[in-house]
């Protein structure tokens, strides 16, 4: 799970994003909203923290600027984090698509319990064959209920293909999200992919050639 935070106070930020990588989440924080929008915008995230009240770009100019950067990749979750509780801050937050709203202060548990709501649908184990299925919530794979065990890479790059579950995910977008971030040539993913196949005993990573990945469901 990859998440974006955008809060000016530095405290609140970096606390979420220390528990949110204790329970396994890659993070990027930024307490500048501007600096976000300019470091984000090849990035895939699977849910953001946007608090409301910053200068110079408020929580809801961020989030409308960011949707028109990422318009191809459909709705991204979004949970406002503000200190206003009256309901016309509410009632705009959700008429903006909000996913969730939390106020200030709360506890960090809380905060996971949303977000897993939104990121993790009711079905978190997702079967790609009827013998290997994937746990999305904890990244693991099974293979006829023994676990495979996976890199800390390989776990990222099944765990963004299942959630695009026979979808082609292009390859800037994996590795960006395998890498977080840092340039890896496209060599590095291959030879990845091709260590990840040999685990397999069913081939069902399909490489859609000048494109990307994708797992297609076999019955």
């Amino acid at each position: 799970m990859k998440i974006l935070v955008v809060e000016d106070d530095k405290l609140i930020g970096e606390s979420i994003k220390e528990y949110m990588e204790l329970k396994g989440a890659k993070v990027d924080y930024f307490s500048d909203p501007q600096q976000a929008l300019e470091s984000v915008s090849p990035t895939y995230y699977d849910i953001l923290l946007l608090d409301i009240n910053m200068p110079q770009i408020d929580g809801y100019q961020f989030y409308e600027q960011f949707k028109l950067y990422h318009r191809k990749r459909g709705e991204i979750p979004v949970i406002f984090i503000t200190a206003y509780s009256d309901i016309e801050h509410i009632e705009k937050a959700f008429n903006m698509g909000a996913s969730d709203y939390i106020k200030k202060p709360f506890q960090l548990k809380e905060l996971e319990l949303r977000i897993k709501r939104l990121v993790f649908n009711k079905t978190q184990k997702i079967e790609i064959t009827p013998n290997y299925w994937f746990d999305v919530e904890n990244g693991q794979l099974f293979y006829k209920e023994k676990e495979v065990p996976l890199t800390p890479n390989e776990r990222s790059f099944l765990e963004i293909l299942v959630k695009n579950l026979g979808k082609v995910v292009e390859v800037e977008k994996i590795k960006d999200y395998v890498w977080e971030g840092k340039p890896v040539c496209d060599n590095t993913l291959r030879t990845q992919v091709r260590k990840l196949r040999n685990k397999l005993k069913e081939n069902f990573i399909v490489n859609v050639r000048g494109s990307g990945y994708k797992i297609e469901k076999k019955a």
